[in-house]
């Protein structure tokens, strides 16, 4: 019996979210691994016990789960054809996704302001813990934008209406899986310091 385009449709966008989230099931893997390492390593007599995270983690913290509303609210706003409101919102999110990555970088020049370094001889295994932490995030990061860049340009390609979804909503699910993995990254790194 012969697929009909529709029942294609949504096979192939079954295979799509799920090969995406063995991907993220992968990736919070390490980042498992890698918070498993933060915790042994702060037996080591030489780990900072008074290590305050920068202030800037607080804001790009609340910056990214706006990147998880208003990707949110695209997705909402595409499912009713809504290609001005879809534009705003996408736009935002690109917005929001580049202040994070710029409140990162303020959160590194804060923790060196306070005399702490994430390499060389004057660097602590905390620090380099949390830089490598967030670098790793940032890079998955990176691919975020670059998928949401190609989401905008398909957008404005009039890809994407009411019943043609996918790109929005493969993008969506991997920027609510940044989310949850920086929430869970800041409230480890300010819990577990």
């Amino acid at each position: 019996m012969e697929m009909t385009i529709e029942e294609h449709k949504e096979r192939k966008a079954r295979s799509y979210k799920l090969l995406l989230l063995f991907a993220m099931i992968s990736m919070f893997m390490m980042f498992a691994g890698l918070t498993s390492a933060f915790v042994v390593s702060k037996s080591r007599v030489d780990w900072l016990k008074d290590f305050q995270l920068p202030t800037a983690f607080y804001y790009s913290t609340a910056v990214i789960i706006g990147c998880s509303v208003t990707f949110h609210l695209a997705k909402k706003a595409i499912q009713k054809d809504n290609r001005s409101a879809t534009t705003s919102f996408l736009l935002i999110t690109l917005a929001l996704g580049i202040l994070f990555v710029i409140l990162q970088f303020v959160g590194f020049r804060q923790i060196v302001e306070n005399g702490y370094f994430f390499t060389g001889s004057e660097s602590s295994i905390t620090t380099t813990f949390l830089y490598i932490v967030t670098i790793v995030h940032m890079a998955h990061l990176f691919g975020g934008l670059i998928s949401l860049l190609i989401i905008i340009y398909n957008h404005f390609k009039q890809k994407y209406n009411s019943g043609q979804t996918l790109g929005i909503e493969l993008g969506a699910m991997y920027w609510h899986f940044l989310d949850f993995l920086w929430v869970y990254l800041f409230l480890f790194l300010y819990f577990f310091k």
